[in-house]
């Protein structure tokens, strides 16, 4: 059974590396297109265009948060020294800033060693970074693909279920479209007999068929099973299926608004409006599917 993929998810990796602990986040909400955005150290800034490949290759939509996190234990790094170019143009900066604004309060010097760029970093310690970024990759993509497959096996279900019920509505509803047609043609004849003040039934009949060629739902009916039939195939075929699904919910809501616009009876209203409030439930729930 193809797997249908919600856009939400969230996985969190950390493992334990010689002279350091590394964390991996990758959190995945709802969007229209693949939006990925980085929250990694300056340290390993440098990975992000690896990391923006492994996502893109398994994901096709949604807005990606991606956290990379290095805490160093032990001696690694131990070699990093203090940019004094770096220090020097942060006070210089300070000290404008301070012309412009007297009261503002100056960096402290916990501040200042916190400052991105204010440390050379030992490039030894980069390529153990990197490996061990690449490690954790494919575990936390794993994680976030696997909440997102369950999420989309809840909103699968959701969908074919809300499916079935407008199936069973359209079955239930179809037998008594000809008596309700009938009673209308019925009711619509003796108005016009009063309004019109004759007993010329020829006329009667032409205002009749007239009105009913626009009142007719059967195109309307034939269209919202096959829109159903397909919606089926697609949630079936699985895979990057939002957008598909979003097309179909608008004509079905098309179809359904038409087949209001005719009603003849209440019972029609009330079937069309039963139709809509089950097309709405899907649609907002179709927002959530890759």
């Amino acid at each position: 059974m193809a797997t249908v993929y919600s856009m939400t998810g969230f996985s969190a990796v950390t493992r334990d590396f010689p002279g350091g602990t590394l964390t991996l986040e990758l959190k995945s909400v709802n969007h229209r297109y693949l939006e990925i955005q980085f929250r990694i150290p300056d340290v390993l800034r440098a990975f992000e265009p690896a990391l923006r490949e492994r996502i893109t290759a398994l994901i096709r939509r949604g807005k990606v948060d991606c956290r990379l996190e290095w805490r160093k234990t032990g001696t690694f790094g131990q070699d990093a020294l203090l940019h004094t170019a770096a220090l020097e143009q942060l006070r210089a900066c300070g000290s404008i800033v301070q012309e412009v604004f007297p009261d503002a309060t100056p960096l402290s010097v916990g501040e200042v060693l916190q400052w991105p760029g204010v440390f050379l970093q030992d490039t030894d310690a980069l390529p153990v970074l990197e490996e061990a970024s690449q490690a954790l990759l494919p575990a936390a993509l794993d994680a976030l693909m696997e909440a997102r497959a369950r999420e989309g096996l809840k909103l699968k279900a959701f969908l074919l279920e809300r499916v079935t019920d407008m199936q069973r509505l359209l079955a239930a509803l179809a037998p008594q479209i000809p008596t309700l047609v009938t009673t209308f043609h019925e009711r619509l004849a003796t108005r016009l007999r009063e309004a019109l003040g004759t007993q010329d039934e020829e006329r009667v009949r032409q205002e009749v068929a007239l009105f009913a060629a626009r009142i007719d739902i059967e195109e309307e009916m034939s269209r919202l099973k096959m829109h159903l039939e397909e919606t089926c195939r697609i949630l079936e075929g699985g895979g990057s299926i939002g957008k598909r699904l979003d097309f179909m919910m608008q004509e079905l809501h098309r179809e359904a608004n038409t087949l209001g616009s005719k009603s003849v009876s209440v019972e029609l209203s009330r079937a069309a409006m039963d139709l809509k409030v089950l097309i709405e439930q899907m649609r907002e729930q179709v927002q959530n599917i890759e």
